[in-house]
């Protein structure tokens, strides 16, 4: 007899990167769910500060379970739902493939992509530029290695696995708002050229419809640009 279907409810916000992660993992899973769109421009609530005192975007009540925290929630619901994108510890070769696609992420978030925020909001030109070459100069020392055998996606899979569904939402927004004029451009040349391993693989995890479902372009940049302009103004 089949499990039965949990009954999810997803607390999101479909501009916020983090809360995409959610998005991609419930996407590769198939899971049906339930959203709530949580207005991340005001206070909360006190309703949803009951589900997450901490009032960020996502979390999700499963089955009357309340877990928060955006690695978290795509992790467990990995571990829940055993699949593609993370194989069970006891699985030949499962424990290493985890700890492949752990220590992914956390290079992927502790060397790099905190340079990418300060790109988008850099004061100058030449400060951004200064922080393109910082940012690819971590690219290629520290991911590019790590992606030697992707095939097209981390560790050889054919399938999309929980390092895309942890940095998907980055790397699609590393790739499009240089169109936008809210990233040099140079970046995606850049990348090309000295990160091809990267490159390539960032290319297919941008256009993979898990990915890209929840995201709309235009508006993703139109509020980049309102944030940008809002903190000027301020400073």
């Amino acid at each position: 007899m089949a499990a039965p279907t949990p009954k999810i409810k997803l607390y999101t916000n479909h501009g916020c990167p983090w809360a995409h992660r959610a998005h991609i993992t419930l996407a590769e899973l198939q899971l049906p769910y339930e959203e709530e769109i949580i207005d991340l421009t005001t206070p909360r609530t006190a309703e949803y500060l009951k589900v997450n005192p901490r009032g960020l975007v996502p979390s999700i009540d499963i089955d009357g379970e309340i877990i928060t925290e955006s690695a978290v929630v795509a992790g467990y619901l990995a571990d829940a739902f055993p699949s593609h994108l993370l194989p069970v510890s006891n699985a030949p070769g499962g424990a290493l493939t985890r700890a492949r696609i752990a220590f992914f992420v956390d290079t992927f978030f502790t060397k790099v992509n905190g340079t990418f925020f300060k790109i988008v909001f850099a004061k100058t030109d030449d400060e951004a530029a200064a922080l393109v070459k910082e940012y690819v100069d971590a690219i290629v020392k520290e991911v590019e290695p790590l992606l030697g055998n992707a095939a097209p996606f981390f560790n050889g899979s054919d399938k999309l696995t929980l390092a895309e569904a942890l940095t998907g939402p980055f790397v699609l927004r590393l790739l499009t708002l240089p169109k936008h004029g809210l990233l040099p451009e140079s970046i995606i040349s850049d990348l090309a050229a000295r990160a091809p391993n990267f490159s390539r693989w960032g290319e297919v995890v941008a256009k993979h419809p898990s990915v890209t479902g929840i995201y709309d372009e235009e508006k993703i940049a139109a509020g980049t640009k309102a944030r940008i302009e809002k903190l000027r103004a301020s400073s």
